[in-house]
């Protein structure tokens, strides 16, 4: 943290339950010199990975479904979600956490992985940078069973690259990474 802008003066811990909430207190510079004070609660459940399994000789790609609660408590009427697959990194390299949860959520093993971006998914109140990724897949590809670990209840889906597209405008698929990998792989199969 090395902007001169802003000065950090006090941290709190509010609850430290599930992952981490703080509220900062801090000074910052305004573009006219002025010094103001504000504060933020910033939500840190680490850093995670998510990745999208393309099928390209049958335009296919592999999505999960899952509960998700907060998606529940905010109008989603099943809690489900369709979405890529991802997960925190848990202390591990990127590369390596999207391999693990790859194979733990979809049972598929791929060594090849392309990292294609980085992003902050909801700056304003989570501290989380989510790591992204694209990896081919053939009928060829070893699986073994997926569905996730623990608590985890995940369906696999093999959906059409198409479908998945139109599932986008249908409402069918909600969440914002999937979507980004989708049109990702959209506007690179344009560019080809």
């Amino acid at each position: 943290m090395t902007n001169p802008r802003v000065r950090i003066t006090d941290e709190k811990l509010l609850s430290d339950n599930w992952y981490v909430l703080k509220r900062y207190t801090f000074d910052y510079q305004q573009a006219n010199g002025e010094w103001t004070t504000q504060q933020r609660e910033a939500y840190d459940r680490g850093n995670g990975a998510t990745i999208l399994l393309h099928n390209p000789a049958a335009d296919m790609v592999i999505l999960t479904r899952q509960f998700r609660l907060p998606t529940y408590v905010n109008g989603n009427d099943s809690g489900m979600l369709i979405e890529t697959c991802a997960g925190l990194l848990d202390d591990d390299h990127p590369d390596d956490a999207i391999r693990r949860e790859m194979e733990e959520e979809t049972g598929y093993q791929i060594s090849a992985v392309e990292r294609v971006m980085e992003a902050y998914m909801s700056p304003g109140s989570v501290t989380e940078r989510l790591f992204f990724y694209l990896a081919e897949y053939s009928a060829d590809t070893t699986r073994q069973t997926g569905g996730g670990i623990d608590e985890e209840d995940i369906d696999v889906l093999e959906l059409p690259f198409t479908d998945a597209l139109r599932m986008i405008t249908t409402g069918e698929i909600m969440d914002g990474k999937t979507i980004m990998l989708l049109y990702h792989l959209r506007l690179r199969q344009l560019a080809n």
